[in-house]
């Protein structure tokens, strides 16, 4: 593990106690985070994105204002539901962002998870799927976005403009390079793992897989992501691709610790979601120590790159900031992570 991150589901609305996190609240916190976040030498923050839901639903913005306040950490989503984008509009604002940033965007994309509505994608205006999920209008604009932040010519010069003209086909800008690069699929089971490999993306896996094996989360994860690096390998593309994953990883080192996270460590879980059977991730929560030990047993997180952890945004930032600091002093050091911070 050489990076490691924070992912929020930037959740906003009435918490408890008679309190209540504004839309505004969860931004600006959000900001703030990663601000200290960067100073702490931590690799990346990412966000979750739902529309339709008191969360995260128009992420550019945000990773901006976060690329401009900050140095060093990168910026990014995990994941983006294709169903819902228009790809060229995508396709130049995360060039935007990327440029801001010095190619510092880690964009996340993928069918999306599970939604709050139904179709809700229909009432963007993208309608004809043949699938129930809307899994073909995701590929389909993935694909387009691809054609686009490649540099690809995507509409004809009009000769007669008197703003440029010119003939032959016009790329979209800005045009970012390298931004393709810093592309990852969210895949939830091995089909689409494989998939990603194939089209030479970076590999997004979560704390769910759409898929049950009878086998712990985590060695099904790493029999993914092995699958992926197979397919890239054939592929044909050059380099290495990076993979992350994301777990909900709760250091106690305090007694405000252990009210909120004592007693939460749980094993995986098996269930149904989008009428698939599918695996859940457990919950890590312990002393340092008893993480260490706990995460170096972790199949996938020793074969991926990056590590994302969920955090509970809600509690604002001094907490976020401090269980943040315990991972990082407590307990990435024995995973193999070090710090960017000179």
């Amino acid at each position: 593990m050489r990076r490691f991150g924070t992912l929020s589901f930037g959740h906003y609305g009435p918490i408890g106690a008679g309190r209540r996190l504004s839309a505004a609240d969860s931004m600006l916190q959000a900001i703030d985070l990663a601000q200290g976040m960067d100073d702490l030498g931590v690799n990346g923050v990412y966000f979750r994105v739902h529309h339709f839901a008191r969360q995260q639903s128009s992420p550019m913005p945000l990773l901006a204002a976060i690329a401009a306040r900050t140095e060093r950490i990168e910026v990014g989503t995990g994941v983006i539901d294709m169903r819902y984008e228009n790809p060229l509009h995508l396709a130049e604002e995360a060039a935007a962002v990327d440029l801001i940033s010095g190619g510092r965007l880690a964009l996340g994309v993928s069918r999306g998870s599970p939604e709050s509505v139904v179709r809700g994608y229909e009432a963007f205006g993208y309608t004809g799927s043949q699938d129930p999920r809307g899994a073909d209008i995701a590929r389909d604009h993935f694909a387009r976005f691809l054609q686009a932040i490649e540099g690809e010519g995507l509409a004809e010069r009009d000769t007669a403009s008197p703003f440029g003209g010119g003939t032959g086909m016009q790329r979209i800008e800005p045009y970012s390079e390298g931004l393709r690069s810093r592309v990852w699929w969210g895949a939830g089971n091995r089909d689409s793992a494989e998939w990603a490999g194939r089209v030479g993306v970076n590999l997004m896996s979560s704390t769910l897989l759409t898929e049950d094996r009878g086998i712990p989360f985590d060695e099904l994860q790493a029999q993914q992501i092995e699958a992926f690096r197979a397919a890239w390998r054939e592929a044909g593309h050059p380099g290495d691709p990076r993979v992350s994953v994301s777990r909900s990883i709760f250091p106690i080192t305090t007694a405000e610790d252990e009210l909120y996270f004592g007693g939460r460590q749980d094993g995986d879980g098996v269930g149904v979601i989008d009428g698939i059977r599918s695996t859940f991730g457990k919950t890590y929560a312990g002393t340092p120590d008893r993480l260490v030990d706990q995460l170096q047993r972790d199949a996938a997180i020793q074969s991926a790159d990056t590590l994302m952890l969920t955090i509970p945004s809600q509690l604002g930032v001094e907490f976020n900031l401090r269980l943040v600091t315990a991972f990082a002093e407590h307990v990435a050091p024995s995973l193999g992570w070090e710090s960017t911070r000179a």
